[in-house]
């Protein structure tokens, strides 16, 4: 299995917006999001991922065939530290889960920005906490921190870690 993870053109923003439909559809158990009139999920606006240079789409593609996406943004959502990177979204459809697509995207983005990292998970996605504790733990050799936040900016676990070669 080929796995591909390529920056995302602007022309390729459709095809990101119909995989974040495909995520906020995950998330409609977890979090109650209902259909719109139009019978989709509202999908933010992300014209700030080719916008703003501190901000990074990604697609993934296994054998050729869109899989997924990771947006990453740099500046942490949690305090002042301009140089921290987020992931701020993180979705591989279905078919390909379980079978380490995952995680080789996680550690081919985090080995693209090297520094220190910060992965936000909601307290009710108990299955996306338990995989970024496995793959950050694995990535890290177990050398993370992780706390459970709860203020006005984000309330559930987060793991910071170093990525890139300050993780080796």
């Amino acid at each position: 299995m080929q796995v591909l993870v390529s920056p995302a053109a602007r022309v390729e923003e459709q095809a990101l917006r119909a995989l974040f439909e495909l995520y906020a559809y995950d998330f409609s158990e977890l979090l109650g999001l209902d259909l719109g009139d139009d019978g989709r999920f509202a999908v933010p606006s992300l014209a700030a991922y080719w916008e703003d240079p501190r901000r990074h789409p990604f697609l993934v593609r296994i054998d050729g065939k869109l899989a997924g996406f990771a947006l990453v943004g740099q500046g942490s959502r949690l305090g002042d530290d301009p140089e921290v990177f987020d992931m701020a979204e993180f979705f591989v459809v279905r078919r390909y889960r379980r079978h380490g697509v995952g995680e080789r995207v996680a550690v081919e983005i985090f080995n693209k920005f090297p520094g220190r990292w910060e992965v936000r998970q909601r307290p009710e996605n108990t299955a996306a906490t338990a995989f970024w504790r496995r793959v950050i733990g694995r990535y890290t050799g177990q050398r993370f921190v992780e706390t459970q936040w709860d203020d006005e900016r984000w309330r559930g676990p987060v793991q910071r870690f170093a990525g890139g070669a300050s993780a080796l």
